[in-house]
Parts: C-alpha cells; sequence; structure tokens
C-alpha cells in the first residue's frame, strides 16, 4: 500500500525518484497505441551479459504507480521453455489492456490496467533465455542453453541490470513465474541465494519468490491428472478406481499394458476439453490431430482453439504455457512447442495482439528493440533454441531456499488441466514442513477466492478459484490482492 497520502504525490514522488539514477537512454516515454500518460516511469532496452557482448537480454522495466523507492522490485518470467514474457506483460498483469485493432493492418489500442501488479510493485518483464522474444546473441551457439545455464545467465543481467538502476537496490527483490518458470524461479533464486552468501556484488535484497500452475517435479506432475481428473467428475468413479488399482498410482510412467489401456480411457473421456481451463470451450478444428512424432504425447486439445465472450481474457492462443497432460518434464532435452506441434498449423498459436503490436517497427523503436531485420520477428515462442533440462526435481531447490527463510507462494488456478493443482498441492505437501495455516478459504472483494495452506518455513501453497493456466488472466483482482498482500507480508 502506498505511504503517500495522496496518489498524486506518490506519482510525483517516483517521477523525481527516478530522474536520480535510471539511464535515460532507455526510459519509455509512449508506445504506439497508447494516447493516455503513463502512471510511473518505463524503461526497456538490453543488458550484455558477457564480457564480448554477445548475449544480450531484453527486459521492460515499469516502476510502482505507489511508492518506487520502498515497493519489492519483481523479475517476472514466463516459461515454455522459449516463449516471452511479454505474454505476462500483454495478456496477464502489465500496465496495460490490449483491445484487438477492429480493421487489419492496424494496431491494438492500449487502456491502462487496473489490475496491473506495478499498482504495487515496481516490476521487471525479462525475455529468457538468450534466443527467446527480443533477446538474442550474436553467437547462434549461445542458443543452445538449459536450466543451470539459464539461471546463472538470469543471475547476470539482475546484477548488471542493478548496476543501472542502483536506487533499486535496497529495495525488496522477489523472483516470480508460471508453467516452466516454475523450473525457472527456483533455479535462479538459488544461483540468487548462492551469490549473496558468496559476496557477489552487488548484493542483492532477495526477499522470496512465486510461482504459478509450475512444473516441478516428474512423478509429482505426472501423477497430477488422474485425481484431478476424478475429482473435477470429469472421469467416472469406476474409471478412476480401474485405473488407480492398475496403476497403483503410477500414471506418469505406466508399468503395465493394463495400466497404459486404462489411462488411454482417461485420455479419451478428457481429449475434447480445454486443456489449459476445463470451464472454456474449445474450438474444433478440422486440420490433424495426431502427431507424427510417436515418441511425444500431445493431446488433440493442443490442436483446438479456447474461445470465450470475454475480449482477450482468454485468447485464441492457449499454446505455449505448460506441458502436455501425462507428459511431465523430463530430465534432458525439451521440445519446444514449435517442435512438439510437428511444424503444423495450429490455430491455438494466433496470438494477433501481441504479435502485431510487438512486429511493428514504431512499437519496437518506442521501447528500444532490436528492428526485425536483426533478430527477426517477435514470436510468443521460439523453436529457435535447443534446450536442456539438467536441473532435475525443484522439490530440493524448494527445500534449500525455504529452509534459509526465504519466502515462497507456490499458487494454482484450480481448474488448469495442463498443469492440475494436486500436484503442486503434493509436492509441497512433501517438503514434510509442519502445517502452521490450516487449510482454509482465503478470500477477495468479500468472496472466496480459493483455499491456501500455509507451512513453517513461509511456505505457502494456494489456488485461485475457477481461474485456468495463467492465473492473473482470468482472476486479474483476486491475483492483485494475493499478490499485494504476500509481498507486503500480510496474511493472504
Amino acid at each position: 500500500m502506498t505511504k503517500c497520502g495522496l496518489l498524486f504525490a506518490c506519482v510525483l514522488y517516483g517521477f523525481l525518484f527516478l530522474s536520480l539514477a535510471a539511464p535515460e537512454s532507455a526510459s519509455v516515454t509512449g508506445v504506439p497505441g497508447f494516447n493516455g500518460s503513463f502512471p510511473s516511469k518505463h524503461y526497456a532496452g538490453y543488458v550484455n551479459i558477457d564480457d564480448v557482448n554477445r548475449k544480450n537480454l531484453f527486459y521492460y522495466f515499469v516502476v510502482s504507480e505507489s511508492d518506487p523507492s520502498k515497493d519489492p522490485v519483481v523479475l517476472w518470467l514466463n516459461g515454455g521453455p522459449g516463449c516471452s514474457s511479454f505474454d505476462g506483460f500483454v495478456y496477464e498483469h502489465g500496465p496495460f489492456n490490449f483491445e484487438a485493432a477492429q480493421a487489419k493492418g492496424n494496431l491494438p489500442k492500449l487502456h491502462l490496467n487496473p489490475y496491473s501488479w506495478s499498482k504495487v510493485s515496481n516490476i521487471i518483464y525479462l525475455d529468457s533465455p538468450v534466443g527467446v522474444g527480443f533477446s538474442y546473441s550474436k553467437n547462434a551457439s549461445d542458443y543452445n542453453t538449459g536450466d543451470l545455464q539459464t539461471a546463472s545467465d538470469t543471475h547476470a543481467f539482475l546484477l548488471k541490470w542493478f548496476q543501472l538502476y542502483p536506487e533499486f537496490l535496497s529495495n525488496p527483490f522477489y523472483v516470480a513465474g508460471e508453467s516452466y518458470a516454475g523450473v525457472y524461479v527456483p533455479t535462479l533464486s538459488y544461483e540468487v541465494v548462492k551469490g549473496i552468501d558468496d559476496g557477489t556484488k552487488p548484493v542483492l535484497n532477495f526477499k522470496g519468490y512465486l510461482v504459478g500452475n509450475g512444473v516441478a517435479d516428474e512423478e509429482f506432475d505426472g501423477n497430477a491428472l488422474v485425481p484431478f481428473a476424478h475429482g473435477m467428475g470429469l472421469i467416472s468413479d469406476d474409471l478412476y478406481e480401474e485405473v488407480s488399482t492398475a496403476c497403483k498410482g503410477n500414471y506418469y510412467n505406466p508399468p503395465t499394458a493394463t495400466c497404459q489401456s486404462k489411462l488411454s480411457k482417461v485420455d479419451e473421456d478428457l481429449q475434447d476439453l480445454n486443456i489449459y481451463d476445463i470451464l472454456e470451450p474449445c474450438y474444433h478444428d478440422n486440420g490433424p490431430k495426431e502427431i507424427v512424432d510417436t515418441n511425444i504425447r500431445l493431446p488433440s486439445t493442443f490442436r483446438k482453439l479456447g474461445e470465450t465472450d470475454r475480449p482477450l481474457a482468454v485468447r485464441k492462443r492457449m499454446f505455449g504455457r505448460a506441458w502436455p497432460f501425462r507428459a511431465p518434464v523430463r530430465d534432458g532435452i525439451v521440445p519446444t512447442w514449435p517442435e512438439l506441434l510437428n511444424s503444423l498449423s495450429v490455430p491455438c498459436m494466433d496470438d494477433d495482439v501481441a504479435t502485431s503490436w510487438l512486429n511493428d517497427a514504431s512499437v519496437r523503436k518506442a521501447i528500444h528493440a532490436e528492428d526485425a531485420s536483426t533478430i527477426g520477428s517477435w514470436e510468443l515462442c521460439t523453436d529457435k533454441i535447443r534446450y536442456d533440462h539438467d536441473a532435475g526435481s525443484m522439490i530440493k531447490y524448494h527445500k534449500n531456499i525455504t529452509s534459509r527463510g526465504f519466502k515462497a507462494l507456490i499458487f494454482s488456478g484450480d481448474h488448469d488441466m495442463c498443469v492440475p493443482y494436486t500436484g503442486s498441492q503434493a509436492w509441497t505437501k512433501s517438503v514434510g514442513y509442519k502445517i502452521v495455516d490450516e487449510w482454509r478459504p482465503w478470500f477477495s472483494n468479500d468472496q472466496v477466492a480459493g483455499f491456501l495452506q500455509g507451512y513453517e518455513n513461509n511456505l505457502t501453497f494456494l489456488t485461485v478459484k475457477g481461474a485456468g493456466h495463467t492465473v492473473p488472466e482470468y482472476k486479474p483482482q483476486e491475483s492483485l490482492d494475493f499478490y499485494s498482500r504476500f509481498l507486503a507480508g500480510k496474511p493472504i
């Protein structure tokens, strides 16, 4: 919450505060499609993270609209791997709401987002790893990366970023993200803590992290779907009993042919649902439904298009954010989404609003991104990188960090079928911490917004009622509420 008496005074103070040291060459004073005044300062540009300036990570920084000198600095990461964090900026909790252009060739219209996370925090949207979004390297070999390299590179980015913006160094610092960022966030947090222990300069004022519908562990994530489907009434009691007996609880790695046969029946029951939110309808495409590579299990829902009457709330693309059900992230090379889809035409990938805006030359100039002739077109999710999941289970990272006293909020939209809440609930319990806040509802606008369970060592698991895979997109007000309370250290 603001500590100034008047909003005007807070905004004015923020402008004066930022004028001290922020690099004006990175200032964003306006963006095409928006005709009003920014409620706070915006900055964007590149940070070179190696000695020969080959790796260039792109960021967009939105200063807090409240009290920028004291409000937390939060780094936001989208997942994939290979998906741009402008996903979160455009469609989730960025400073603007985007209205699709009425005529082809026109730019989207932008309005201020009343539920932007910049209402209560300074927030950095980072395209990571290198090769994703606007981030690029002059050496294509840098696009071969993985969990550990990405964490190291992002930590290097942070150290240089805080050198560019030293006035924010004393602010509380958090890392946040969703989907495959369930890997990015804890591995980066571990690097940050290790750097603090080693006395790496500058010393970041790290306080904790947030993960939304994030992948975490092969076994827990892989076993989450069947209990979720049964609990949601998507499969019958009879089928649940049959598959439970045949598989003995091991759904992600079927031990017998009978188990696999029963799981195929589960898949058949679920295949026409919207995998990202079972409450949302699906567009039934007449195009090819089967993947050619039989080694990759991909439900037919990835050939379908989520539809809604809400403008840009749950948009055409429901693609590129999480792992196909019953196919958790395993050690080794992780296929990018274009690879998973075998380069077939996929209507779910129609990101017209973000794509048209971020590929417009005037927009790229305004936000200091390289032009298309230099780095190519912006894509929501790229197949440019080759990514290795080499960090293993995230549970050991979560336990290591939280045991040191850093705060962690693990939140889940409870109608997401791609990374079901049942998996996140199970692995947070498996850490073995004592329950200090027993399962209870939490409220937003005087209504039950979900449920939470709090553990010792500042680990909290929270559900968001009625939300899908990208929680702030489905429930923006509720998301701002729990986000604000978590950052402020208040009970949720």
